[in-house]
């Protein structure tokens, strides 16, 4: 397919034959694009950024500027976006902010217009963010996640694997995987509909709401729940969970809607410890 003649393209890009390069389309510095990716007008690619290949980038979008941080002095740094990913109308990604850092996104991945991801973040395969949401610098994004529209996500946030963020939610701490946040910090329930759809049995989507119930529902101290699950956990996805939780975070673990410690969620944590050790 053609590079179309009102398109920029620096000498030091590097365009699979394959690939589609619309009008006026920028590409600036040593670009690497893959075959078959369509790269629509108006769009800016910039910077030490590899394009997979199959992927789809909208009018408007700019991929592989320069971070917003005052500390980036113009070094080396990169921006990597996997195959068969599709970047929307004005979508903005930043590479690295640290000399040879990067910015990665996963493949298969949906960022959908005007959605926004700052230098040195990492999206896993299959994450879509919708419409405005917007992700601050180092954030994590797992695998098949989804983050609604307007929601923002603190720098060095990690939000795990088959998460639903819901929309105009504000994050600040880290999400565990299989879990669904609305509003600011809390975690409301577990998203269920995404793990079926990712092929999840019934007793690992029992075991994940079990695990919810016992982290926020059941009154017990966040320590003292997430140690008295990893003694009862027994699938994968509830190992995972308590995996995610154990690793080093910088914003810690978010705790948000949990029951309070009366008589009555202390008696129903201890049915729930008998319970977990199965039904």
């Amino acid at each position: 397919m053609p590079i179309h003649p009102t398109a920029i393209v620096d000498k030091k890009a590097e365009i699979d034959p394959s690939a589609d390069i619309g009008p006026y389309v920028i590409i600036d510095g040593p670009v690497r694009v893959g075959a078959g990716t369509v790269v629509m007008a108006h769009a800016y690619l910039t910077g030490w950024t590899e394009i997979g290949r199959d992927c789809q980038i909208h009018p408007g979008a700019v991929v592989g500027h320069d971070p917003q941080d005052l500390a980036f002095k113009g070094q080396e740094s990169y921006c990597r976006i996997g195959d068969g990913t599709i970047i929307r109308e004005i979508v903005t990604i930043h590479r690295g902010t640290k000399p040879g850092s990067a910015t990665e996104i996963g493949r298969r991945c949906f960022l959908m217009a005007a959605s926004h991801v700052a230098h040195n973040c990492k999206l896993d395969d299959d994450v879509k963010l919708a419409n405005g949401v917007l992700l601050a610098g180092y954030v994590h994004v797992g695998a098949g996640s989804f983050v609604g529209g307007n929601a923002t996500v603190h720098q060095f946030v990690r939000i795990g694997e088959l998460v639903m963020v819901s929309g105009l939610a504000g994050l600040t701490m880290d999400l565990p995987p299989y879990m669904m946040a609305a509003h600011r910090n809390q975690c409301v329930s577990i998203n269920v509909i995404g793990l079926r759809r990712a092929g999840f049995t019934p007793e690992q989507i029992k075991e994940v709401r079990q695990a919810y119930r016992l982290l926020y529902r059941s009154g017990m101290p966040f320590g003292k729940a997430i140690d008295q699950l990893a003694n009862v956990v027994s699938t994968d996805a509830g190992r995972r969970i308590v995996e995610f939780i154990r690793l080093p975070s910088t914003r810690g673990i978010l705790s948000g809607r949990r029951a309070r410690a009366t008589p009555q969620a202390i008696e129903h944590s201890s049915w729930y410890r008998t319970s977990l050790r199965w039904e």
